[in-house]
This record gives C-alpha cells, structure tokens and sequence, in this order.
C-alpha cells in the first residue's frame, strides 16, 4: 500500500465529517481537571471515549489511579507486534482548564464545537483533545492501510491532570518504567510557530513557579495616622521585585541567568520570527536580554515575569496601610539553567539587598524541567523529512516551546528523544474563553501524522541504527 494512500485515508477522515463529529463528542466532557467534583467526568473521558477507540486499533490498556490523592487517573496502553523492530512512546491530555462558561462570546460554548470559517471554538479543540485525537485518527489510517500491521510497537500514556501540573506523572513513569520503555516518543501539544508552518519542537523550557511575600503585621492601618510611621509592605515588596528584574525585562540575579546559548541553538533559531501571525500581540523590541533576537529571548534564554501582585483591596482601595503584601512570580528557564539552587539564588541576594523580611517559597509539584534533544539527532533529520514530504512545506525547527511542558518526564526519568509536532497555532485562545482549532492545521495534522506513522515503518528500523552509531 503506498504512503500516499495513508494520508489519503488519514484526510477523508476530516473531509467526510467524522473527525469534528468525534471530537465533538470529546469537547462534550467537562473534564476540568482545576474544578472539584470532575473525578466523574476524567474518567469518563478515558472510558466512554478514548479506550473503545484504541481497543479497535489493538491496544490493551490499563487505568491507573493517581499516586497523588485528589487528582486524575493515567491510561497506559500498549500495541505489541511479535519481532517489532522499535518501540514508540506517544502522550496526551484529556483534562482542559475551566471552561469559563459566561465569558465566552455569544454563540458560543466551551463544551459544543460551533464551526465559524476556519475556526472550531470549543474548550480542548487546541489543548490537547483535538491534538491527540488527531493523532489517534492519523494512526488508525495507517494501521489500515498497512493491514493491520506496522512493525513496531505503540505505547501509550495518557493523563488527566496536565492542567493541574501533571501530578503523578513523574512517579507513575517510575512505577512502570519497563512498561513505558521505548526507543523514540513522538506527541503533541503546544503550538505551532506560525498558523502556516508545520513545527517541529524538542523540548521545553522549563518552569518555577515561586512567591515573595511580606508580612509586616496584622491588619490595615489608616495611612493619615500611620503613614510615614509604619513600613508599607507593598512599597519594600515592589523595590524588592526590582532589584531581581529591571524596567526592560533583563533578569538581574547572575544564578537565574542561563550560560551561553549553544551554537547548534543559535543556528536553529537565527531565521525565525516571531509575532508575525495575524492576531499576535505586537513585539516589544526593547523588552527582554539586550543583544539578543526576538526568537532567542523567547526560545534559547531565561525569563522572569511577575504574574500576580496583591496588597490592600483593589477591587475596593480604602485609605490604609496594608499590613501584608504577596506576589506571584515565575522563571522560564532553558537547558543548562542552576535549576537545583534557584531559590538558593533569590534568597541570598534579597538578603544581600537588605530584603531579609520578604519571605520565599516555591510549590515544587508544579515545576518543570528544561529539557532539549540535540537538534542533531538523526531522530530529528527524520521527522523534518518526513514532515516536509507530507505538507509540501518546509517546517520549522524549535529547539525547545518557549512555554513548558512534562518532558522532563519522558526526556530524564525514561530517557528518551523526544520530538513533539504541535497542531495548534499562538493566537488559538489556549487557557481563555473562545478556545479554538483552525481546520487548516487540523486537516495538514491528519496528513503529516499519518506521514510520520508510515515512515516510522518504512525507515525507524535504520534511523534507530543510525542513531547508535551518532550516540557512540
């Protein structure tokens, strides 16, 4: 059967209705995994949906209960052919963020898709149901124009708490690290670069999340009777921020910085633009580490944004002194960051700036490792072939999601390449009310996955070879 005829199959699935009729269907499933009460409906997810699909490729499969007490369960699922000559790895999430129901714009609902031109508006259409079903439809097109056989293994693992930090997801991979084993992961998530531009990412930025707060006293003090009397804790706090970042967005502290960028980063991302889509927010020229392109600041270098500050009232100021002052902050960082020390780094220098009484404090469950395969990797060379091949299109090359994902997981704790392909693009509305897909990319999706299936067939048992002689 030839490889055109996969994707052929792969896009009449979009073409005939029945890929929007059952991602509908998904889109249906309040799977909010940051709302209590939806234990229900992420398990649902998982049994009325995704396992009669993959039970018709195949797989066997397992629920696995979270670990972690109070969060959504993992599916691990399994496609084993006798004498295969590799083993792939894919993932995805059903759970979504809130749907924000009465924010969304009339017409409209996060949990029904209303098509409008090219976009299909609903709550998971572009994070992640719409991309990891995509995937599973591109795979049974390729099964079946294979008939019935691909010559490799297909492990699955699919969570319910991505939007909550992915907890578990680390300790579960450890539990089952021989059954997870693979030789290559290839997943989805994340956006495109650009709206018309296949991409192709390898890792992701990494993530710590962290808060300053200062407690001066309790309660609020009347700021004519008090002030200039009583330290204002929102005052030391903002001067604290400062001497951490300054006014350009230039991180100040040397351990937050990351070391120089490797020279195989630097050539990956010379050539490309970012902010150039319709619908992206204009780029601050002048924001960010001096000397740098707009596309090395946001995918090879550190970044440190203030992302939530609260004193006093503000939705209601009254005339008072606050008496406690908090703020919400994060590091994006890349590979080769001193990620083990970085609260180690905040507290020496606010003790060195005289900020001894501004408190530090991190949440350790939703950190993520930086993470990036060497752009290199014969597994890399591969999958931008094929994906050229496919779309007619020269795709693009990320070393890395200037946004963070869990493969840290699949890159350090199961030690695998990893090569994601995103189907969405930067203005889709993720995490916002109006969420949505474009069926452009969802339809070249279909064919450029179908294409990565097939070739993983035809060519993984070689590039495998290849690359253990490139790893010796």
């Amino acid at each position: 059967m030839a490889r055109a005829t996969a994707l052929q199959h792969a896009w009449q699935a979009f073409d005939s209705g029945d890929f929007l009729h059952r991602l509908d269907a998904r889109i249906a499933v309040r799977s909010e995994s940051q709302e209590a009460g939806r234990d229900g409906e992420l398990r649902r997810y998982l049994t009325d949906f995704v396992i009669p699909e993959i039970e018709k490729l195949g797989f066997t499969w397992e629920i696995v209960d979270n670990p972690v007490g109070g969060f959504g369960p993992f599916l691990l699922a399994e496609r084993i052919e006798v004498d295969a000559a590799l083993t792939l790895l894919t993932y995805g999430h059903g759970d979504v963020v809130r749907g924000y129901d009465a924010q969304w714009r009339e017409g409209l609902s996060p949990w029904q898709i209303v098509v409008e031109g090219e976009r299909w508006y609903g709550r998971g259409t572009a994070d992640n149901k719409g991309q990891h079903t995509l995937n599973f439809a591109a795979l049974k097109s390729v099964i079946e124009a294979r008939d019935g056989r691909l010559g490799y293994n297909v492990k699955l693992i699919l969570e319910m708490g991505e939007e909550t930090g992915s907890p578990g997801l680390k300790a579960v991979c450890e539990a089952h690290r021989e059954r997870l084993a693979a030789d290559l992961f290839i997943a989805s998530d994340g956006p495109r670069l650009a709206a018309d531009s296949p991409t192709l990412f390898l890792g992701s930025r990494g993530s710590f999340n962290f808060d300053l707060r200062l407690r001066a006293r309790d309660g609020a003090h009347h700021s004519g009777n008090w002030g200039g009397v009583l330290s204002n804790p929102a005052t030391r706090l903002a001067n604290a921020w400062a001497t951490l970042v300054d006014a350009h967005g230039r991180i100040l502290i040397e351990g937050l910085r990351p070391p120089a960028i490797p020279a195989p980063v630097r050539d990956a991302v010379a050539s490309l633009e970012v902010g150039v889509t319709p619908g992206d927010p204009a780029i601050d020229a002048s924001w960010g580490e001096p000397g740098l392109l707009p596309a090395e600041r946001l995918f090879a270098w550190n970044t440190l944004e203030l992302l939530a500050i609260k004193a006093g009232n503000p939705e209601a100021p009254a005339n008072a002194i606050p008496g406690e002052a908090y703020a919400h902050c994060q590091l994006r960082f890349v590979v080769g960051s001193d990620r083990e020390r970085f609260l180690e780094h905040l507290r020496r220098h606010l003790d060195a700036q005289g900020f001894e009484d501004v408190e530090v404090s991190s949440a350790r469950m939703s950190q993520m490792n930086a993470t990036r395969l060497d752009p290199t990797d014969p597994w890399v060379g591969w999958a931008l072939a094929s994906m050229r091949e496919s779309s007619g299109k020269s795709p693009t090359l990320l070393p890395n999601l200037g946004g963070s994902l869990p493969n840290d997981v699949f890159a350090e704790t199961l030690g695998l390449p990893t090569l994601w392909v995103p189907h969405s693009y930067p203005a889709c509305s993720q995490h916002a009310p109006d969420e949505h897909a474009l069926a452009s990319i969802l339809r070249e999706g279909l064919g450029i996955m179908a294409g990565l299936w097939w070739d993983l067939a035809e060519q993984g048992r070689d590039i495998k070879k290849e690359r253990e002689r490139w790893h010796r």
